[in-house]
């Protein structure tokens, strides 16, 4: 069975316990000196226990697979149709582990090392156009303006136009951008330090229109007399287990939003906003690396999924300014 369908085991992020002493120091490591999020964490625990229910309906444990064994593993991941950035997603959770077993010292070799992966094939990023990021915002500052609404119906537009605004001024993750502390109300206008993936911190500025939204969300929460429930700590409190909103809520939220605005809801996650400022940016005259720092990106080659923007900016500037280029001659 598959390990998404298997049971859960209390825990602090819901998982039950990957197969073994051996996978749970594997992932000790992998949070203590890689700084793994938990996100991570518990896509390593899943793949894990997915390959340890496939090798013990072979007689196998999860510590002793031989190469041929995680090879029949990988095929049969692609006989159940299997996606192949997926496949190579698993296999590289294998690799991993089995590298660690075997400087370790818990195995006297690496299985996995004479398996060729299908290389997993990053595709371009969703992009939203200018022109509809604009739509987006001008309907999410419309809605909030919306004196007819209900308290609590303006309070959540507020909040909602507050949060596109961040998104799309700072391309923070929506795990950071929901996780603000309230702190930031103070600095609206100027730059706030923002602890990302692995506990790093990174400085990113905040535009006068985010800052304004996020000054009307506070200001309607106090009008309207009803303050946001959840943890006072928070620009975005809630009441989830976080203590602020959550990724999903606030996806479901902007979707609901584009599909208002009449784009497809299926063209647009936070993490597509996210795209569209690194994109925009770039188009607009912006350095790969000063891009880099501001996604926190901790490789440049993460970054440089967004080259094809760059690539359509150098052309153009041949095509526009180029002595011999037909622009120039007119």
């Amino acid at each position: 069975m598959s390990a998404a369908g298997k049971p859960k085991a209390n825990g602090a992020s819901g998982a039950r316990p990957a197969s073994g002493f051996e996978a749970e120091a594997f992932l000790e490591m992998m949070a203590v000196e890689r700084g793994a999020s938990q996100n991570t964490l518990d896509a390593y625990r899943r793949d894990l226990d997915d390959a340890s229910g496939h090798f013990a309906g072979r007689g196998l444990s999860l510590k002793s697979a031989d190469t041929e064994a995680i090879r029949g593993y990988v095929a049969a991941l692609a006989a159940e149709g299997l996606a192949e950035s997926s496949r190579a997603r698993r296999l590289s959770a294998l690799r991993q582990f089995y590298r660690f077993l075997y400087t370790e010292g818990h195995r006297g070799d690496d299985p996995t090392g004479p398996i060729e992966g299908a290389k997993k094939k990053r595709p371009l990023p969703k992009v939203m156009s200018e022109a509809e990021v604009d739509r987006l915002l001008d309907l999410a500052a419309a809605e909030a303006a919306n004196e007819a609404l209900s308290a609590p119906a303006r309070l959540r537009a507020a909040r909602l136009h507050a949060l596109v605004e961040m998104l799309y001024a700072t391309g923070l993750r929506v795990s950071e951008l929901v996780a603000l502390p309230r702190s930031v109300l103070r600095r609206t206008g100027e730059a706030i330090i923002v602890r990302g993936k692995g506990g790093k911190e990174r400085m990113v500025p905040i535009g006068e229109a985010a800052g304004d939204a996020i000054r009307r969300f506070a200001e309607v929460a106090k009008t309207t007399g009803r303050k946001p429930a959840g943890d006072e700590r928070f620009l975005f409190p809630a009441e989830s287990e976080t203590g602020h909103l959550t990724r999903q809520a606030f996806a479901r939220d902007l979707k609901a939003l584009a599909a208002r605005a009449g784009i497809p809801a299926a063209k647009i996650s936070p993490h597509v906003l996210r795209h569209a400022f690194a994109s925009h940016l770039l188009k607009h005259g912006a350095d790969l690396r000063a891009v880099q720092e501001l996604l926190g990106h901790s490789d440049i080659s993460t970054t440089q999924i967004y080259t094809h923007v760059l690539e359509e900016r150098l052309i153009r500037l041949v095509t526009d300014h180029h002595p011999l280029s037909p622009a120039s001659r007119d």
